[in-house]
């Protein structure tokens, strides 16, 4: 049967995974009633509730006697080094975008993956029956946004199409039938080439493994491309590092190809294929998976560095233990290795003490959704504020840079030009006009400087504003960032907070708690106004007497608390704080609880 081999690439929330639904509908891989979930790829709990990608999915449908192997991939930065993996093992790409937003941040870092590794992209101009849809601008942004990432005359010489993922219909031209996705079908297999690999079929069996998971049935499995040679179940196989150390010999007990949304075993793969297979106890993602006479590696691709990093140590706080199962440093360490394993844009290293371990990754919201994963698995974990990972370079200090692109009402340009170019150390690229009210921003800004941003940006273009953020290199460092500018109040009793207690500290500032909580001593539970930490009594019930007033007390009536996300919180603490992460808690802490401990400590760093 002949092979296509595709990735699906695209800014987050372009309509990737909801216009895959409908290719798998169209091409008949569901049967006649079926029932199935509405973004069918995202079937991990965590995309589904942000409705974002966060793993690479692949699947395969049939059109006209042609097997189309299509990846889903992750739209954010964060999940790169899954992207970059995963366009590794393709042919060609579908590059969506939005016909009303064009070209994003993360299209054009996902095209760039794309165009350097030599695939020709089809562009497929998504949501043109949105009200403020404009396709032909959007693909004029498309054209120079190639031109802009070097893209060689036969990537410029690109075919485009226009369509509506959800209403399920692909066309060449604007006033087309609008019937169905048959126009993409046939220009996949008319643009997209046959993989290379197939021509080598005869030689001896060679693959690289590209996304390691488990199943409960056959273990470790391992996904990737068929470069060379067939493999059947039974054959025997050896695994050989990057750098050619053979790391085991082992009997391939199940070969697993995709077939629409699930995985069926076949009786051989063959040379351009893309396979799951079985069998293997120590091989992993980036080792090479061949025949015993194969001696050299295939060179696997490098991955961009982590350009943050977070500790997550043990959680020690009194209320420890109660809510999670896995509260052991040793368990702890364990779980991180695997996700290492699995994911080759994270770094785990461990900490002196053996009590903390530092995780190194691409953004906070690729550690949010770690640390949220973890949770939901029965961890408890002490988080620490993100720090950024700098580079030395000819004696001189290097630190990450971000390109931020920002869309805001024109009432809102100036006070966010002036956060990121003030305080944050950002400077500004670029700002037009971005459709009607609207201003588009551009800016080069430290790491540093975003970390915490997103909420206080939030606040300033009440809720209105959008902003993406891509890694853009390496800069020098551009000094000292003011943190947060607030104090937090910070308990000083253990036991459950009270209503009376509360509503007398509400005018000190904001609460993070209600009441009825346990709280602890070094828990913060609020917000000052003023710049100081303020150590307060949750606990302070009201003094009673024997005299009753003629009418009834007051009834205390609370401002409901401010409630953190996950995200939130770890943006939001300073250095001399920890989130506590169980499964049905995020408290914020002090590092240490003890009121003399802080104050010893701090006298010690301004002397030191």
């Amino acid at each position: 049967m002949d092979l296509r081999n595709i990735a699906i690439i695209a800014h987050v929330d372009h309509g990737k995974t909801t216009l895959v639904d409908n290719l798998l509908k169209q091409s008949g891989a569901f049967r006649e009633g079926q029932e199935v979930a509405e973004r069918a790829l995202d079937s991990n709990d965590l995309e589904r509730e942000r409705g974002i990608t966060i793993l690479a999915k692949c699947t395969s449908v049939e059109w006209k006697g042609t097997r189309i192997n299509i990846v889903d991939t992750p739209g954010h930065a964060d999940f790169g080094g899954e992207v970059e993996r995963i366009l590794g093992m393709v042919d060609g790409v579908v590059l969506l975008v939005d016909a009303a937003e064009g070209p994003m941040p993360q299209t054009k870092f996902v095209t760039q993956k794309a165009l350097a590794l030599g695939l020709r992209p089809i562009v497929v101009l998504n949501k043109v029956d949105k009200p403020d849809a404009e396709p032909d601008r959007a693909l004029d942004e498309v054209f120079d946004l190639f031109a802009a990432l070097d893209a060689s005359e036969d990537q410029l010489d690109f075919p485009a199409l226009y369509a509506s993922g959800r209403a399920g219909w692909a066309d060449a031209t604007l006033d087309g039938p609008r019937r169905d996705l048959s126009a993409l079908f046939d220009l996949i297999l008319a643009h997209v080439p046959p993989p290379a690999q197939a021509a080598r079929a005869d030689e001896p069996f060679s693959m690289l493994a590209t996304t390691l998971s488990a199943d409960p049935y056959l273990g470790r499995i391992l996904t990737g491309r068929v470069e060379s040679g067939r493999v059947r179940a039974g054959q025997m196989l050896k695994a050989l590092s990057r750098e050619g150390e053979r790391l085991e010999q082992f009997r391939v007990t199940k070969v697993l190809a995709f077939r629409g949304l699930s995985q069926q075993p076949i009786e051989e793969a063959v040379a351009g294929d893309i396979v799951t297979l079985a069998g293997m106890s120590r091989a992993t993602v980036a080792d090479t998976l061949c025949a015993p006479e194969v001696e050299a590696p295939i060179p696997a691709r490098p991955i961009d560095p982590p350009t943050i990093s977070v500790t997550f140590s043990v959680n020690d706080s009194p209320l420890a233990g109660r809510d999670g199962d896995k509260v052991q440093s040793r368990v702890i360490r364990e779980r991180l290795m695997r996700e290492a394993e699995q994911n080759v844009a994270i770094r785990v290293s461990d900490t002196p003490g053996g009590e903390a371990f530092e995780v190194a990754g691409r953004g906070e919201l690729q550690m949010g959704v770690l640390i949220e994963t973890m949770r939901r698995e029965g961890y408890e974990l002490s988080i620490s504020r993100p720090q950024v990972i700098c580079r030395e370079e000819e004696g001189q200090l290097l630190e990450p840079v971000e390109e931020v692109t920002i869309d805001v009402d024109d009432e809102f340009a100036g006070a966010v030009i002036e956060k990121i170019t003030g305080p944050r150390k950002g400077e500004l690229v670029e700002m037009r006009q971005a459709g009607a009210g609207k201003t588009r921003l551009v800016a080069h800004v430290p790491s540093r400087g975003l970390i915490g941003y997103h909420g206080e940006f939030l606040t300033d273009t009440r809720g209105t504003g959008v902003l993406n953020r891509v890694f853009h290199g390496w800069a020098p460092w551009k000094g000292p960032i003011a943190g947060r500018r607030t104090g937090v109040m910070v308990s000083i009793g253990r036991g459950q907070a009270v209503a009376y207690a509360l509503w007398n500290l509400e005018e000190r500032g904001r609460l993070f708690i209600g009441p009825q909580e346990e709280v602890y001593e070094g828990m913060i539970i609020g917000e000052n106004a003023r710049a100081e930490d303020l150590e307060v009594n949750p606990l302070k019930g009201k003094k009673l007497t024997n005299i009753r007033a003629a009418g009834k007390d007051d009834a205390v009536v609370l401002t409901p608390p401010r409630r953190l996300s996950l995200e939130e919180a770890i943006a939001y603490i300073d250095d001399d704080e920890l989130v506590e992460v169980t499964p049905k808690a995020i408290r914020l802490r002090k590092r240490w609880l003890d009121a003399h401990e802080r104050k010893r400590r701090a006298r010690a760093a301004q002397a030191g």
